[in-house]
Order: C-alpha cells, then sequence, then structure tokens
C-alpha cells in the first residue's frame, strides 16, 4: 500500500512537472523575432530541433542581444541555457521574462539558489514565498523553514508547520522536518520521525544519507553510522566517506530538497526541464553533489545530449561514494548513444571487478543480448545466478534461457525456460517464450498450446501472444481456428514481419492462395535479406518450396 501510495505522488508530481517546465509561455507580449535577430532565431530554432543544444543557445543568445526585450527569444533562450549550463544566459533570459510578468514557475527556483548562494537572506525568502505560490506550493514552506533556521529568526519546525498539508507537501515536509530536528539539536525527535519514514526505495536512500551526514555534522557518528548500516554498496561507500559529516544551513537543505525532487521526477527515457533546473540549482548551492551531477546527467542523456552527459559523469572523481554508479550510468549513455562496444566493454570490466555483483553480470549479459551475442549472454546470466542463487527470479531464468535458445543451444535452455515458468506461472511472457519456443521446434505441442492459451487468457490484447497461439493451431492443423487470430494480431501489428508470414502461410494452408502472397508481400516490405530470399520462394512457389 505504501508502495503504491509513493508512485500515485510521483505520478502527480510528473504531471505538474510537465505543466510548470512547459517549452513556451502560453501568453507573450512581444511579436516573434523580426529583423536582424530572426535569423539568429531560426539557426537557433533549427538546431534545436535537430538536438544540438549547444547550437541552440548560441543562436538564442545572439537573438536576445539583438532584441533584449523579446520573450518569444528569452524562454527558449532560458530552457537552452540551463540544458547546456550557460547560467549567465539562463539568468538573462530569465530576467527578460520576469520584467514581462511571464516567468515559468519554476524560474524562481533558479533566483532562490542564486541568493543563498549569495546570502541575500531576504531576497532569497521572497523567492520562498514566490513559490510557494505557485504550482509547486508544497516547496516553498520547507525553503522559509531552512531559512528560518539559517538565519535564527525564529522556530523553522513552526514555519514548516504552517505550510498547507496535502499528500505531497507531507511527504517532502516530513523529510524536512526530520532534518531539521537534527539540525536543530532534537535528536530523539529526529530518530523518532525517521523510524516511520524508512523504507528501503531511492528516496529513503536519499533521506538516509542526508540525514547520516547531519548527524555526523554533530558529532553523533554512531547515530550516522546506524544509519548507514547494511551491505548496499553505496551505502558501504559513504558510511566510509562520512569524514566530519555537513553543516547544517539553508544552501544544505535547499540542495537536498532539490535533488530529492529530482529524483522523483526522473525516469528512464523521459526528457525533464524541471529536472534540469533543479539539479542545477541544487549544484549552485552544493557544487560536489554528486547525486545531483548524475541526476543532470541521466536527464541530458534522456534529451539526446549524450557528450555533455558523459562530460558531466567525468566530473565524479573515483574517491566519490557515486563513482560505481556514475560509471554504471556511462554504460547505460554508451548504449543510448549507441556505443555498443564501449558499454559492453566497461560492462565487462565491472562483471570482472573483485567485488562485482549478480546485477554487474546481469548488466553484462543484456548489453551482449542486444549485440546478438547470445553465448556469452548466457554465459554472463550464468555468472549471475552463481553470485546470487537467490535471486535467480523468473526473469533471469528467462534471460538464460532465451540467450541459451537464440544461440541454438536449445538443450540447455529447456530446463531454464521451465524454471521460469514455474517460478510465475501466471506471467504471460514466461508462458509464451516456452510455449513457442517449443512449437517453432514441433515438440510437446498439446503442452506448448497448453501455455500459450493460459498467456493469451492473461493477455488478450497482447499480438505476439495471439501469433503464437494460432501458430499453435497451425503446426496442429487447427487452421480455422487459427486464422481469426492471426488477422487479429496483423491488424495490431501490421509491420510485424513474422506475423504477416504465419498469416501467408495460414492462408496457404486453407487453400487462399492469393491472400497468402499478399500476407507475405506484406512481410517483405519490413524483413530483411534472409527473411526476404525465404518469403520470396514462398511468393514464388509456395509453402513447400520454400522450406
Amino acid at each position: 500500500m505504501a508502495e503504491g501510495r509513493i508512485i500515485r505522488t510521483c505520478d502527480r508530481l510528473i504531471v505538474l512537472a510537465a505543466l510548470i517546465a512547459a517549452p513556451v509561455v502560453p501568453v507573450l507580449a512581444a511579436d516573434p523575432p523580426r529583423g536582424g535577430e530572426l535569423s539568429a532565431y531560426v539557426r537557433a530554432r533549427a538546431a534545436d530541433a535537430e538536438g544540438a543544444a549547444d547550437v541552440a543557445a548560441h543562436g538564442y543568445a545572439l537573438a536576445l542581444a539583438a532584441d533584449p526585450g523579446n520573450e518569444v527569444i528569452a524562454i527558449r533562450a532560458f530552457r537552452e541555457a540551463l540544458a547546456v549550463g550557460d547560467m549567465a544566459l539562463a539568468r538573462r533570459a530569465l530576467s527578460v521574462l520576469e520584467a514581462s510578468n511571464v516567468a515559468p514557475a519554476d524560474g524562481a527556483l533558479l533566483r532562490f539558489a542564486d541568493h543563498v548562494a549569495a546570502r541575500r537572506w531576504d531576497a532569497a525568502r521572497a523567492s520562498a514565498d514566490r513559490i510557494g505560490q505557485g504550482p509547486l506550493d508544497f516547496v516553498g514552506p520547507v525553503l522559509n523553514a531552512w531559512l528560518t533556521l539559517e538565519t535564527r529568526t525564529g522556530d523553522p519546525l513552526a514555519v514548516l508547520d504552517a505550510g498547507e498539508g496535502n499528500a505531497i507537501s507531507r511527504r517532502y515536509s516530513n523529510e524536512a522536518r526530520a532534518l531539521l530536528q537534527i539540525a536543530s539539536g532534537q535528536s530523539d525527535a529526529a530518530k523518532q520521525t525517521l523510524q516511520t519514514m524508512l523504507a528501503s526505495d531511492q528516496g529513503s536512500l536519499d533521506l538516509r544519507i542526508a540525514a547520516a551526514r547531519l548527524f555526523a555534522g554533530r558529532g553523533d557518528k554512531g547515530t550516522a553510522r546506524a544509519l548507514l548500516a547494511g551491505n548496499d554498496p553505496l551505502i558501504v561507500a559513504q558510511r566510509e566517506a562520512l569524514g566530519r559529516g555537513e553543516k547544517a544551513d539553508a544552501a544544505f537543505g535547499a540542495a537536498t530538497l532539490f535533488v530529492r525532487l529530482a529524483g522523483d521526477l526522473s525516469t528512464d527515457d523521459e526528457p525533464s526541464p524541471l529536472v534540469v533546473l533543479l539539479t542545477r540549482a541544487a549544484l549552485l548551492l552544493d557544487p560536489s553533489n554528486d547525486r545531483a551531477t548524475l541526476l543532470l546527467a541521466q536527464a541530458l542523456s534522456n534529451d539526446g545530449a549524450g557528450a555533455r552527459a558523459l562530460a558531466l559523469i567525468d566530473r565524479v572523481r573515483p574517491r566519490s561514494p557515486f563513482h560505481p554508479l556514475a560509471e554504471r550510468l556511462r554504460i547505460g549513455i554508451f548504449e543510448r548513444t549507441g556505443d555498443t562496444d564501449a558499454a559492453v566493454q566497461l560492462a565487462a570490466r565491472f562483471s570482472a571487478a573483485r567485488d562485482a555483483t549478480a546485477d554487474d553480470a546481469r548488466t553484462l549479459g543484456d548489453l551482449l543480448v542486444s549485440s546478438d551475442r547470445y553465448a556469452e549472454a548466457a554465459d554472463a546470466y550464468a555468472t549471475a545466478m552463481a553470485r546470487d542463487p537467490d535471486g535467480a527470479d523468473w526473469v533471469l531464468n528467462l534471460q538464460r534461457g532465451g540467450a541459451l535458445e537464440q544461440a541454438g543451444r536449445f538443450d540447455e535452455a529447456l530446463p531454464f525456460l521451465r524454471r521460469a515458468v514455474e517460478l510465475a506461472p501466471d506471467e504471460p511472457v514466461a508462458l509464451n517464450y516456452l510455449g513457442y519456443a517449443q512449437v517453432e521446434r514441433g515438440m510437446n505441442l498439446p503442452d506448448a498450446q497448453a501455455l500459450l492459451e493460459k498467456a493469451r487468457r492473461l493477455k488478450p490484447d497482447d499480438p505476439s501472444i495471439t501469433d503464437s497461439l494460432a501458430w499453435a493451431y497451425v503446426q496442429r492443423g487447427q487452421v480455422a481456428k487459427a486464422l481469426p487470430l492471426l488477422e487479429q494480431a496483423v491488424v495490431a501489428e501490421p509491420g510485424d514481419v513474422e506475423i504477416n508470414e504465419h498469416l501467408g502461410d495460414a492462408y496457404w494452408a486453407a487453400g487462399r492462395r492469393y491472400e497468402a502472397r499478399y500476407a507475405w508481400r506484406a512481410a517483405s516490405v519490413h524483413a530483411g535479406d534472409e527473411d526476404k530470399a525465404r518469403l520470396a520462394a514462398k511468393l514464388e512457389h509456395g509453402v513447400d518450396a520454400a522450406r
């Protein structure tokens, strides 16, 4: 139940982020660029569309210099400047938007960070109040509480309590409460607050690390180490790197909050302008915050800026507790940018290390599968199983069995495929793989058909499973049962080569030769060379000649 609430809260945050960090301002007073600045603006837009953020930011800077009050240019300049790290341009563009009262809501976060870094407390409080009046209203009370602690102008916990309590605000307010209790010397109260909040998710890990650093900063190394107990590699590294801990001030509190928000908003493949701004602001307050650096690198990578993301990762020093995570992120960026060989080499180095984990071997296996190196992938998955026998779940069994099957070693694959189904008897993916692998080889057809029928009951709208079951029917001579399913699957996946070919074969078996050739031609459109040759033979001579 708690996990479900966290997921739903994160979903709401992501929707909120999309609204806050929209790429354009809905209503702008200025006209589109004209005259001398138009050329620079057009080039910048073209570069923006191509993902060339550096070129785009430079173009927007030129256009804004030519027309300093133009909000149309300014909003694009603001976002591109944040993406490339040109904070001077970001501030200049934001000033234009503020002057016209069309600044995006998240712009106040950058202003807040600047004011805190410069110790301009009144201006920082004004920015926090502005944040608290917008869509990020739940952030304002937390920031004001940290400012109250910094300036010693009242009770920071009372400021926190004054904020309105909805589901999102309570979550972040309670985390801030624990940290502010530590900072205020209320150690016992802080421990009780933490006890009700800490779990095994990434957000709890961030909170655990922040709290431990504050306890260490107050000289309570015992509590700090207790918070960092366990064998998680990041926790172990943080425990070893505690040192003197952290001073509790507004910069620490705001940076911690910004990183927490960025972590909640980060996804594996979606770019987020708000994550970029949050992490840039956190790094203004705490330039050594490697967690912020990695979240920023991930966000830039998601937006297609792989080279810039890799340059950020290079800033994480080898002695940092986050260095292993940085290198693992580097693997993912190599893969995303198409440098699969570099990704495999780095993953292989990790997997061969003395302290390598099952996950390291599993990552290597996944990369080898994507490179069609199935036999090596099977070995990597075997290593993962050997390192953590209790962690050999149905997915890992399916991955190992699938790699062996693709490597042409089906006899070795079969026990792992069966074990995957045994561990997860209601997982359509496992049922489909085992069932179809046997159907393809004409093995155990009644049992394979039963597996596929169950898979389709569990996931009736999956065209791949529908095709698998239909093909089992074809193999068993039940063509009349197969045809409606294949036709349904083709409608769902009209460009799938295998489904179209299966449909053609079934039409041929039913004596519908014209429709069979039509389906094979449809399959040929997207087929590779080997498949094209087989399909050409079918088009010329029918099924029997192509075997």
